[in-house]
């Protein structure tokens, strides 16, 4: 492939040692297949509307053949995506593919209208979810009678997660009305989104790594403290999983639906087969080092190889 040059964006205020060990991971990996990777961090190139907000954007990515997306600055992310499509630079991922993963609300709704265009062996298997109702952050919600509706679809227990939130730290479990009522109302006009409690899945999932249109690494996440999430960063444990063709299938349907080339997928355990069938999120930014602990497998190397093949074909 030669010496290929490219960059990462990433996040300024997102420095601590679990991020920056990500971004080295990439930077390692593409060092490993002889390209470069030099790092951009969002407040140093700004999104400006000026009339020299293009041409700043587009002297920072002279030379670069590929820009690696990652962070959420979704209105920076539009602005370098079109620059570098002029330029004949590669996005990965996709601006409104991390945009859909970000909001769980919007994740929902794009899976949703994927399955209503796709014949039955195509559809992605989906946790019944309701969409709060939109308010204002000053008013918050000045009655709860809709959550009867929520209920009454969904039943209790079940869990309400915020649109926005990573490492399971904005996903509550709802027992009772009440409980309901007081999460509703803590979160006020912050986005979110309710969803049926699948009591088989209580604690554990499955993540499994897609890259490239392939299935490159796979985990069982279980819970040790009796929390009903699988977060490893709450306190669950892992081990390298073997996902069905099955569980394969439903992860690269979920990523194609959203446009994703590299990322995470969550799946949740339904009581068919001892299996996972049924599809919980989608991380277009997954990080990869508890998963490279627990296979040995470096996700970073597999999306740095099919980026470069794709600059390589010049296509993506």
């Amino acid at each position: 492939m030669g010496s290929i040059k490219g960059h990462i964006l990433i996040n300024s205020f997102l420095k601590t040692e679990k991020f920056m060990e990500h971004y080295r991971y990439l930077e390692n990996s593409a060092r490993k297949y002889g390209a470069s990777l030099s790092v951009i961090e969002n407040a140093d190139i700004l999104c400006s509307y000026g009339s020299s907000g293009e041409e700043r954007i587009s002297s920072m990515l002279d030379g670069s053949s590929f820009l690696l997306y990652w962070d959420k600055d979704i209105r920076l992310g539009r602005q370098l995506e079109k620059t570098c499509h002029k330029k004949g630079i590669i996005v990965s991922n996709p601006v409104d593919s991390i945009a859909a993963c970000d909001d769980k609300s919007l994740t929902y709704q794009k899976l949703w209208e994927w399955n209503r265009t796709k014949p039955e062996e195509l559809k992605i298997p989906l946790i019944p979810t309701i969409t709060a109702p939109m308010t204002y952050a000053n008013i918050g919600y000045t009655n709860t009678n809709f959550l009867d509706k929520v209920i009454e679809e969904l039943s209790l227990p079940l869990v309400v997660k915020e649109c926005y939130g990573s490492f399971g730290m904005q996903v509550y479990l709802a027992k009772t009305r009440e409980q309901l009522v007081e999460i509703v109302l803590k979160l006020g006009g912050t986005p979110h989104i309710y969803q049926k409690f699948i009591k088989e899945s209580s604690g554990r999932d499955v993540r499994i790594e897609i890259a490239g249109g392939e299935v490159v690494a796979a985990m069982y996440r279980h819970s040790i403290n009796g929390d009903f999430r699988a977060n490893i960063t709450i306190g669950a444990d892992m081990e390298p999983y073997s996902p069905s063709e099955e569980e394969c299938r439903i992860a690269l349907c979920a990523a194609e639906a959203l446009g994703l080339d590299f990322g995470g997928v969550d799946l949740l355990f339904t009581g068919n087969g001892g299996r996972a069938g049924v599809l919980c999120e989608v991380n277009s930014n997954a990080h990869f080092k508890n998963i490279y602990e627990c296979t040995g497998i470096n996700v970073a190397d597999k999306i740095i190889s099919y980026i470069l093949e794709a600059v390589d074909r010049h296509v993506l």
